[in-house]
Protein backbone atom coordinates (compact mmCIF):
# COMPACT_ATOMS: atom_id res chain seq x y z
CA UNK A 1 0.00 0.00 0.00
CA UNK A 2 2.64 2.37 1.13
CA UNK A 3 4.92 2.09 -2.34
CA UNK A 4 1.27 2.46 -4.70
CA UNK A 5 0.91 5.75 -2.34
CA UNK A 6 4.01 7.09 -2.26
CA UNK A 7 4.53 6.29 -5.87
CA UNK A 8 2.12 9.31 -6.39
CA UNK A 9 4.18 11.96 -4.98
CA UNK A 10 5.96 11.59 -8.48
CA UNK A 11 3.03 14.12 -9.86
CA UNK A 12 3.96 16.83 -7.66
CA UNK A 13 1.72 19.67 -6.61
CA UNK A 14 -1.38 19.90 -8.39
CA UNK A 15 -4.07 22.43 -7.26
CA UNK A 16 -7.43 21.88 -8.81
CA UNK A 17 -10.98 20.20 -7.27
CA UNK A 18 -11.98 17.86 -10.31
CA UNK A 19 -9.91 14.71 -9.47
CA UNK A 20 -10.72 14.67 -5.85
CA UNK A 21 -14.74 15.81 -6.37
CA UNK A 22 -14.69 13.09 -9.13
CA UNK A 23 -13.04 10.19 -6.85
CA UNK A 24 -14.97 11.46 -3.85
CA UNK A 25 -18.35 10.92 -6.16
CA UNK A 26 -17.04 7.59 -6.85
CA UNK A 27 -17.00 6.33 -3.13
CA UNK A 28 -20.11 7.73 -2.62
CA UNK A 29 -19.13 11.07 -1.10
CA UNK A 30 -17.80 10.25 1.92
CA UNK A 31 -17.02 13.53 3.24
CA UNK A 32 -20.29 14.42 3.97
CA UNK A 33 -20.81 11.78 6.64
CA UNK A 34 -19.51 13.41 9.28
CA UNK A 35 -19.84 17.62 10.36
CA UNK A 36 -16.05 19.45 8.98
CA UNK A 37 -14.50 22.19 10.76
CA UNK A 38 -11.95 23.53 7.95
CA UNK A 39 -8.77 25.19 8.67
CA UNK A 40 -6.95 27.18 6.64
CA UNK A 41 -3.99 30.30 7.11
CA UNK A 42 -0.18 30.60 6.38
CA UNK A 43 0.75 29.72 10.13
CA UNK A 44 -1.20 28.23 13.02
CA UNK A 45 -3.51 26.05 11.01
CA UNK A 46 -1.75 22.99 12.63
CA UNK A 47 -1.74 24.13 15.77
CA UNK A 48 -5.57 25.26 15.47
CA UNK A 49 -6.45 21.87 14.30
CA UNK A 50 -4.86 20.08 17.07
CA UNK A 51 -6.42 22.11 19.76
CA UNK A 52 -10.04 22.30 18.19
CA UNK A 53 -9.62 18.32 17.94
CA UNK A 54 -8.46 17.77 21.76
CA UNK A 55 -11.50 19.92 22.89
CA UNK A 56 -14.15 17.87 21.02
CA UNK A 57 -12.18 14.50 21.99
CA UNK A 58 -12.41 16.19 25.96
CA UNK A 59 -16.10 16.53 25.42
CA UNK A 60 -16.49 13.20 24.26
CA UNK A 61 -17.24 13.88 20.88
CA UNK A 62 -16.18 10.70 18.40
CA UNK A 63 -13.61 13.20 16.84
CA UNK A 64 -10.62 12.62 14.02
CA UNK A 65 -8.71 15.42 12.58
CA UNK A 66 -6.51 15.22 9.58
CA UNK A 67 -3.30 17.11 9.00
CA UNK A 68 -0.23 17.38 6.46
CA UNK A 69 2.48 16.57 6.52
CA UNK A 70 3.38 13.69 8.60
CA UNK A 71 6.60 14.05 10.33
CA UNK A 72 7.37 10.15 10.69
CA UNK A 73 4.26 8.03 10.34
CA UNK A 74 2.26 8.51 7.48
CA UNK A 75 -0.73 7.25 10.14
CA UNK A 76 -0.12 10.67 11.86
CA UNK A 77 -2.11 12.28 9.13
CA UNK A 78 -5.53 10.54 10.45
CA UNK A 79 -6.00 10.66 14.21
CA UNK A 80 -9.55 9.46 15.28
CA UNK A 81 -9.80 9.97 19.07
CA UNK A 82 -6.63 10.40 20.99
CA UNK A 83 -4.58 8.35 18.51
CA UNK A 84 -3.16 7.67 15.07
CA UNK A 85 -6.23 5.71 12.75
CA UNK A 86 -4.79 1.64 13.20
CA UNK A 87 -2.38 0.34 10.46
CA UNK A 88 -4.94 -2.20 9.29
CA UNK A 89 -7.60 0.14 8.66
CA UNK A 90 -5.54 2.44 6.94
CA UNK A 91 -4.30 0.01 4.50
CA UNK A 92 -7.54 -1.56 4.00
CA UNK A 93 -8.70 2.03 2.77
CA UNK A 94 -5.72 3.15 0.89
CA UNK A 95 -5.75 0.14 -0.90
CA UNK A 96 -9.52 1.13 -1.71
CA UNK A 97 -9.26 4.32 -2.57
CA UNK A 98 -6.06 3.67 -4.68
CA UNK A 99 -8.09 0.57 -6.30
CA UNK A 100 -11.25 3.16 -7.32
CA UNK A 101 -8.93 5.75 -8.24
CA UNK A 102 -7.01 3.13 -10.65
CA UNK A 103 -10.62 1.94 -12.11
CA UNK A 104 -11.44 5.80 -12.87
CA UNK A 105 -7.92 6.56 -14.46
CA UNK A 106 -8.31 3.59 -16.48
CA UNK A 107 -12.37 4.31 -17.87
CA UNK A 108 -11.46 8.09 -18.58
CA UNK A 109 -13.33 9.38 -15.81
CA UNK A 110 -9.87 10.84 -14.26
CA UNK A 111 -7.62 12.44 -17.05
CA UNK A 112 -4.30 11.94 -14.76
CA UNK A 113 -4.11 9.29 -11.81
CA UNK A 114 -4.57 11.54 -8.75
CA UNK A 115 -1.50 13.36 -6.47
CA UNK A 116 -0.32 12.14 -3.39
CA UNK A 117 -2.39 14.64 -1.32
CA UNK A 118 -5.41 14.26 -3.33
CA UNK A 119 -5.08 10.65 -3.01
CA UNK A 120 -4.23 11.22 0.94
CA UNK A 121 -7.33 13.61 1.65
CA UNK A 122 -9.66 10.77 0.01
CA UNK A 123 -8.12 8.05 2.04
CA UNK A 124 -8.58 10.45 5.22
CA UNK A 125 -12.61 11.03 4.66
CA UNK A 126 -13.39 7.16 3.93
CA UNK A 127 -11.25 6.50 6.64
CA UNK A 128 -13.45 8.79 8.76
CA UNK A 129 -16.87 7.58 7.58
CA UNK A 130 -15.46 4.09 8.36
CA UNK A 131 -14.79 4.87 12.13
CA UNK A 132 -18.31 6.59 12.27
CA UNK A 133 -16.72 10.15 13.03
CA UNK A 134 -19.12 12.41 13.83
CA UNK A 135 -16.97 15.70 13.51
CA UNK A 136 -13.56 15.74 11.69
CA UNK A 137 -11.16 19.06 12.16
CA UNK A 138 -9.69 19.27 8.54
CA UNK A 139 -6.40 21.01 7.87
CA UNK A 140 -5.97 23.17 4.63
CA UNK A 141 -2.97 21.66 2.76
CA UNK A 142 -1.91 24.84 0.77
CA UNK A 143 -3.90 27.62 0.20
CA UNK A 144 -7.31 26.92 0.23
CA UNK A 145 -9.19 27.69 -2.90
CA UNK A 146 -8.40 24.81 -5.12
CA UNK A 147 -7.12 22.55 -1.95
CA UNK A 148 -8.42 19.03 -2.03
CA UNK A 149 -9.91 19.53 1.03
CA UNK A 150 -12.39 22.37 -0.04
CA UNK A 151 -14.82 19.72 -1.15
CA UNK A 152 -16.14 19.86 2.43
CA UNK A 153 -19.14 22.02 3.11
CA UNK A 154 -18.15 22.92 6.64
CA UNK A 155 -20.88 25.19 8.89
CA UNK A 156 -17.34 26.52 10.32
CA UNK A 157 -13.97 27.69 9.82
CA UNK A 158 -11.31 29.30 10.32
CA UNK A 159 -8.66 31.49 8.58
CA UNK A 160 -5.47 31.59 11.30
CA UNK A 161 -2.70 34.30 9.43
CA UNK A 162 -2.18 34.87 6.19
CA UNK A 163 2.21 35.43 5.23
CA UNK A 164 3.99 35.07 2.27
CA UNK A 165 4.60 31.64 1.49
CA UNK A 166 3.95 29.49 -1.24
CA UNK A 167 4.04 32.50 -3.48
CA UNK A 168 4.97 30.61 -6.56
CA UNK A 169 1.47 29.05 -6.12
CA UNK A 170 -0.53 31.16 -4.42
CA UNK A 171 0.66 34.54 -5.65
CA UNK A 172 3.31 37.44 -4.10
CA UNK A 173 0.53 39.87 -2.51
CA UNK A 174 -1.18 39.43 1.15
CA UNK A 175 -4.45 40.20 -0.72
CA UNK A 176 -3.39 37.14 -3.56
CA UNK A 177 -2.57 34.79 -0.62
CA UNK A 178 -5.59 35.78 1.31
CA UNK A 179 -8.07 35.37 -1.81
CA UNK A 180 -7.06 32.10 -1.82
CA UNK A 181 -7.29 31.09 1.89
CA UNK A 182 -10.83 32.70 1.43
CA UNK A 183 -11.50 30.15 -0.90
CA UNK A 184 -12.81 27.76 1.91
CA UNK A 185 -15.75 30.23 2.63
CA UNK A 186 -19.18 28.73 1.85
CA UNK A 187 -22.61 30.44 2.11
CA UNK A 188 -23.67 30.76 5.36
CA UNK A 189 -20.33 29.12 6.99
CA UNK A 190 -18.89 30.81 10.00
CA UNK A 191 -15.25 32.15 9.62
CA UNK A 192 -12.93 32.71 12.56
CA UNK A 193 -10.03 34.64 11.72
CA UNK A 194 -6.45 35.47 13.44
CA UNK A 195 -4.85 38.63 13.44
CA UNK A 196 -4.61 39.39 9.85
CA UNK A 197 -3.16 42.34 7.75
CA UNK A 198 -5.39 45.22 6.96
CA UNK A 199 -5.74 43.92 3.23
CA UNK A 200 -6.12 39.91 4.04
CA UNK A 201 -8.85 41.30 6.53
CA UNK A 202 -10.70 42.96 3.75
CA UNK A 203 -10.24 40.49 1.25
CA UNK A 204 -12.05 38.00 3.41
CA UNK A 205 -14.65 40.26 4.71
CA UNK A 206 -15.09 40.66 0.80
CA UNK A 207 -15.79 36.98 -0.17
CA UNK A 208 -17.83 35.80 3.10
CA UNK A 209 -20.25 38.95 1.87
CA UNK A 210 -20.03 37.96 -1.28
CA UNK A 211 -21.43 34.16 -0.09
CA UNK A 212 -23.58 35.21 2.52
CA UNK A 213 -20.91 34.27 5.34
CA UNK A 214 -20.31 35.59 8.85
CA UNK A 215 -16.42 36.35 9.76
CA UNK A 216 -15.91 36.50 13.23
CA UNK A 217 -12.41 38.06 14.41
CA UNK A 218 -11.50 35.98 17.17
CA UNK A 219 -10.06 39.15 19.39
CA UNK A 220 -13.08 41.13 18.88
CA UNK A 221 -14.81 41.49 22.38
CA UNK A 222 -12.39 39.26 24.20
CA UNK A 223 -9.83 39.66 26.90
CA UNK A 224 -7.21 37.36 27.37
CA UNK A 225 -4.82 37.84 30.15
CA UNK A 226 -1.84 35.97 32.03
CA UNK A 227 1.57 35.62 31.81
CA UNK A 228 4.29 32.88 30.38
CA UNK A 229 6.38 30.80 32.54
CA UNK A 230 8.80 28.61 30.90
CA UNK A 231 7.99 29.28 27.56
CA UNK A 232 4.51 28.36 27.92
CA UNK A 233 1.04 31.10 28.77
CA UNK A 234 -0.84 30.20 31.43
CA UNK A 235 -4.06 32.41 30.36
CA UNK A 236 -7.43 33.69 31.36
CA UNK A 237 -9.74 33.80 28.51
CA UNK A 238 -13.02 36.11 28.42
CA UNK A 239 -15.13 35.86 25.35
CA UNK A 240 -18.93 37.42 24.78
CA UNK A 241 -19.90 33.86 25.61
CA UNK A 242 -17.92 32.53 28.76
CA UNK A 243 -14.89 32.28 30.30
CA UNK A 244 -12.04 29.98 30.16
CA UNK A 245 -8.97 29.18 32.81
CA UNK A 246 -7.02 29.77 34.29
CA UNK A 247 -5.09 27.51 32.34
CA UNK A 248 -2.05 26.60 30.90
CA UNK A 249 -1.47 26.02 26.88
CA UNK A 250 0.16 22.50 26.02
CA UNK A 251 2.16 24.17 23.04
CA UNK A 252 5.25 26.83 24.19
CA UNK A 253 5.06 30.02 22.43
CA UNK A 254 3.41 33.24 22.82
CA UNK A 255 2.18 32.82 19.43
CA UNK A 256 0.32 30.45 20.79
CA UNK A 257 -1.68 32.29 22.91
CA UNK A 258 -3.92 33.60 19.51
CA UNK A 259 -3.70 29.89 17.96
CA UNK A 260 -5.73 29.16 21.10
CA UNK A 261 -8.26 32.09 20.69
CA UNK A 262 -9.03 31.45 17.31
CA UNK A 263 -9.15 27.49 18.29
CA UNK A 264 -11.88 28.42 21.73
CA UNK A 265 -13.82 30.97 19.26
CA UNK A 266 -14.05 27.86 16.67
CA UNK A 267 -15.38 25.38 19.04
CA UNK A 268 -17.98 28.30 20.64
CA UNK A 269 -19.10 28.51 17.01
CA UNK A 270 -19.15 25.24 16.92
CA UNK A 271 -21.38 24.55 19.89
CA UNK A 272 -23.46 27.22 18.18
CA UNK A 273 -24.92 24.66 15.50
CA UNK A 274 -25.65 21.80 18.22
CA UNK A 275 -22.29 19.81 19.05
CA UNK A 276 -21.98 19.59 22.49
CA UNK A 277 -19.04 21.33 23.57
CA UNK A 278 -19.13 22.05 27.60
CA UNK A 279 -16.65 24.70 28.25
CA UNK A 280 -14.27 22.15 30.33
CA UNK A 281 -13.58 20.57 27.88
CA UNK A 282 -12.63 23.51 25.46
CA UNK A 283 -10.24 24.34 28.34
CA UNK A 284 -8.88 20.74 28.25
CA UNK A 285 -8.92 21.44 24.34
CA UNK A 286 -6.08 24.40 25.03
CA UNK A 287 -4.02 22.68 27.97
CA UNK A 288 -3.70 18.79 27.05
CA UNK A 289 -2.98 19.25 22.88
CA UNK A 290 -0.07 17.72 21.92
CA UNK A 291 1.58 18.86 18.28
CA UNK A 292 5.04 17.65 18.01
CA UNK A 293 7.73 19.45 16.92
CA UNK A 294 6.44 22.58 17.74
CA UNK A 295 8.81 24.13 19.87
CA UNK A 296 8.89 20.67 21.60
CA UNK A 297 11.78 20.71 24.10
CA UNK A 298 13.72 17.06 24.09
CA UNK A 299 15.74 16.46 27.01
CA UNK A 300 19.06 14.14 26.62
CA UNK A 301 20.05 12.20 30.10
CA UNK A 302 23.09 14.14 29.97
CA UNK A 303 20.98 17.19 30.58
CA UNK A 304 21.28 18.65 27.28
CA UNK A 305 18.30 19.54 25.05
CA UNK A 306 17.41 20.01 21.79
CA UNK A 307 14.32 22.61 20.77
CA UNK A 308 12.59 21.18 17.74
CA UNK A 309 10.30 23.69 15.72
CA UNK A 310 9.18 23.18 13.10
CA UNK A 311 9.01 26.63 11.69
CA UNK A 312 9.19 26.85 7.58
CA UNK A 313 8.99 29.83 6.53
CA UNK A 314 9.27 33.78 7.31
CA UNK A 315 6.58 34.16 9.85
CA UNK A 316 7.44 30.75 11.52
CA UNK A 317 10.77 32.14 11.66
CA UNK A 318 10.16 35.30 12.93
CA UNK A 319 7.44 33.35 16.15
CA UNK A 320 10.79 31.25 16.77
CA UNK A 321 13.40 34.26 17.49
CA UNK A 322 11.18 35.93 19.62
CA UNK A 323 10.39 32.56 21.70
CA UNK A 324 14.54 31.87 21.92
CA UNK A 325 15.32 35.69 22.68
CA UNK A 326 13.02 35.25 25.51
CA UNK A 327 13.87 31.91 26.79
CA UNK A 328 17.05 31.04 25.40
CA UNK A 329 19.59 34.30 26.42
CA UNK A 330 21.69 32.11 26.28
CA UNK A 331 21.64 31.85 21.83
CA UNK A 332 21.51 27.90 21.21
CA UNK A 333 23.30 26.10 18.68
CA UNK A 334 20.86 26.23 15.09
CA UNK A 335 20.79 23.21 12.81
CA UNK A 336 18.73 24.11 10.42
CA UNK A 337 17.55 22.91 6.73
CA UNK A 338 14.88 24.94 4.19
CA UNK A 339 12.94 23.96 1.36
CA UNK A 340 14.20 25.31 -2.18
CA UNK A 341 10.98 27.46 -2.56
CA UNK A 342 11.45 29.56 0.77
CA UNK A 343 12.21 33.24 1.69
CA UNK A 344 16.28 31.65 2.81
CA UNK A 345 17.71 35.22 3.52
CA UNK A 346 14.44 36.41 5.41
CA UNK A 347 14.49 33.37 7.59
CA UNK A 348 18.27 33.25 8.42
CA UNK A 349 18.60 37.12 8.96
CA UNK A 350 15.41 36.47 11.83
CA UNK A 351 17.40 33.68 13.38
CA UNK A 352 21.07 34.96 13.63
CA UNK A 353 20.74 37.55 15.65
CA UNK A 354 19.34 34.58 18.73
CA UNK A 355 22.02 31.82 17.91
CA UNK A 356 25.32 31.07 18.66
CA UNK A 357 25.70 29.02 15.69
CA UNK A 358 24.82 27.74 12.63
CA UNK A 359 24.87 23.78 10.84
CA UNK A 360 23.24 24.01 7.45
CA UNK A 361 21.81 20.45 6.45
CA UNK A 362 19.31 18.73 4.47
CA UNK A 363 16.28 16.45 5.17
CA UNK A 364 15.86 13.79 2.74
CA UNK A 365 13.37 15.10 0.19
CA UNK A 366 14.23 16.52 -3.21
CA UNK A 367 13.02 19.61 -2.56
CA UNK A 368 15.23 20.43 0.56
CA UNK A 369 18.37 23.05 -0.43
CA UNK A 370 21.79 20.77 -0.25
CA UNK A 371 23.64 21.46 3.18
CA UNK A 372 26.87 23.21 1.28
CA UNK A 373 24.22 25.14 -0.52
CA UNK A 374 22.24 26.48 2.25
CA UNK A 375 25.58 27.03 4.03
CA UNK A 376 26.90 29.15 1.14
CA UNK A 377 23.95 31.12 1.51
CA UNK A 378 24.22 31.63 5.43
CA UNK A 379 28.01 32.19 5.24
CA UNK A 380 27.35 35.60 2.51
CA UNK A 381 25.44 36.74 5.82
CA UNK A 382 27.38 34.88 8.36
CA UNK A 383 30.87 33.29 8.75
CA UNK A 384 29.93 30.95 11.44
CA UNK A 385 28.86 28.59 9.68
CA UNK A 386 29.56 24.64 7.95
CA UNK A 387 27.75 22.11 6.40
CA UNK A 388 26.94 18.61 7.43
CA UNK A 389 24.40 16.89 5.13
CA UNK A 390 23.43 14.19 7.47
CA UNK A 391 21.21 15.61 9.66
CA UNK A 392 21.04 13.62 12.82
CA UNK A 393 25.08 13.98 12.87
CA UNK A 394 24.48 17.64 12.41
CA UNK A 395 22.30 17.39 15.44
CA UNK A 396 24.65 15.35 17.50
CA UNK A 397 27.95 16.98 16.66
CA UNK A 398 26.34 20.76 17.64
CA UNK A 399 25.53 18.89 21.23
CA UNK A 400 28.57 17.92 21.62
CA UNK A 401 29.80 21.46 21.45
CA UNK A 402 26.74 22.80 23.11
CA UNK A 403 24.30 22.57 25.84
CA UNK A 404 20.85 23.33 23.49
CA UNK A 405 20.38 23.40 19.98
CA UNK A 406 17.68 24.65 18.20
CA UNK A 407 16.56 22.47 15.04
CA UNK A 408 14.48 24.39 12.46
CA UNK A 409 13.36 25.21 9.21
CA UNK A 410 11.47 22.46 6.99
CA UNK A 411 9.12 20.02 8.82
CA UNK A 412 10.85 17.29 6.74
CA UNK A 413 13.90 18.01 9.00
CA UNK A 414 12.14 17.38 12.05
CA UNK A 415 10.72 14.40 10.96
CA UNK A 416 14.24 13.29 9.91
CA UNK A 417 15.25 13.63 13.48
CA UNK A 418 12.87 13.61 15.87
CA UNK A 419 12.23 9.52 16.01
CA UNK A 420 16.20 9.56 16.64
CA UNK A 421 16.28 12.04 19.60
CA UNK A 422 13.17 10.40 21.21
CA UNK A 423 15.00 6.90 21.14
CA UNK A 424 17.90 8.49 22.98
CA UNK A 425 16.24 11.19 25.32
CA UNK A 426 13.04 11.49 27.31
CA UNK A 427 10.66 14.17 26.07
CA UNK A 428 8.87 16.80 27.99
Amino acid sequence: MLERLFALEASGIKLGLENITRLCAALGHPERQFTSLHVAGTNGKGSVTAMAHTGLVAAGVRAARYTSPHLVDLRERFVIGDAPVDAAALEQAANDVLDCAERLHADGTLSVSPTFFEATTAIAFELFRRAGVQVAVIEVGLGGRFDSTNILNPPVGAITSIGLDHQQYLGDTIAAIAFEKAGIIKPGMTVITGALPDEARQVIEAVAGDRGARVVDAAAGTRVEGDVQDGRATLVIDTPEDRYGPLTLGLRGEHQRGNALVAVRMLEAARATGIWLPGDAIERGLSGVQWPARLELITRADGRQVLLDAAHNLDGARALAEYLARWHADRPALVIGVMRDKDVEGMIDVLLPVVSSVTATAAATPRAIPADELAARVRARRADVHADPDPVHAVEDALARHDTVCVAGSIFLAGDVRDVLKQRAILR
